[in-house]
C-alpha cells in the first residue's frame, strides 16, 4: 500500500499549529479528528465499476473480534457511503452480483489501564505552597501513598475496499487496494458519519469509475 500525501500534509499542519499557544484548547471535536488514507500506488480504480458495502460493522477490541453490529452508526455511514460511491460513477450491486469492490467497516476500540503514583505528585507539590505563609518556617509536607488506577479507551474506525474483480488472477487471493482510518471523540457518531465519509474521499480524488 502507498501512502497518501495526506499524511505527509497532517503532519505539517500539526507542526505549524504548533507555534502557537495551546493550539488544540481553540479546536471542536470535530476538528481534532484525524484522518488517514492509502491506497495501492498501482490500481486503476476506473477499472472497477460496481460494488457492494457490508450490511453491518466488525468490532475488534484489544485485537480481538467480538461480533458485528448494525445500529444508528453503522446504518448513517453505510447510507453515505453508497451515495458517495455513486456520485464518483460506481453502481450498487447486491454481494451475490459478483461486484468489482467490497467495501467493508471495521470499528476498532483498544483499552489500556495503568496506574499513576500519587505519592509522587505530593511529593513534588510542596514547591508551590510556603510554609512561611503558614507561620511554619522549615516545615515540610506529609504526602500520603496512593494510587489510582486509570482506563483510557481509544476508538477508531476503518474503511476498505476490496479488490474482487481481480481476485483469481492475483493467485485467489483478496487485496485491499484503498483504507481509510478516522479516530477522534466523534469516531461513532451517527450525525458524524457523512462527513467522515466526505473527508476520506475527498483526500482520494482517484477513487472514481471514469
Amino acid at each position: 500500500m502507498k501512502t497518501s500525501f495526506w499524511q505527509v500534509a497532517l503532519v505539517v499542519s500539526f507542526a505549524a499549529a504548533g507555534c502557537h499557544k495551546d493550539p488544540l484548547n481553540h479546536l471542536t471535536s470535530g476538528e481534532t479528528m484525524v484522518y488517514i488514507t492509502n491506497k495501492d500506488s498501482s490500481v486503476n480504480f476506473a477499472s472497477y465499476k460496481t460494488f457492494s458495502i457490508a450490511d453491518s460493522a466488525d468490532v475488534i477490541e484489544n485485537g480481538q473480534l467480538v461480533g458485528r453490529i448494525q445500529g444508528a452508526f453503522e446504518t448513517a455511514l453505510i447510507a453515505s457511503l453508497d451515495s458517495a460511491m455513486r456520485q464518483r460513477g460506481y453502481t450498487l450491486v447486491s454481494k451475490s452480483s459478483k461486484p468489482d469492490l467490497a467495501i467493508t467497516i471495521t470499528e476498532l476500540t483498544d483499552i489500556s489501564t495503568g496506574y499513576v503514583n500519587y505519592t509522587d505528585y505530593w511529593d513534588s507539590y510542596g514547591g508551590y505552597w510556603d510554609p512561611y505563609y503558614w507561620g511554619y518556617p522549615g516545615y515540610g509536607y506529609y504526602s500520603p501513598y496512593a494510587i489510582g488506577i486509570y482506563s483510557v479507551q481509544n476508538n477508531s474506525l476503518e474503511i476498505d475496499m476490496l479488490d474482487l474483480k481481480n481476485a483469481a488472477a492475483n493467485g485467489n487471493k483478496i487485496v485491499s487496494v484503498w483504507s481509510g482510518l478516522s479516530s477522534g471523540e466523534l469516531v461513532f457518531d451517527p450525525n458524524y458519519a457523512a462527513t467522515q465519509v466526505k473527508n476520506f474521499l475527498g483526500q482520494s480524488d482517484y477513487i472514481k469509475a471514469n
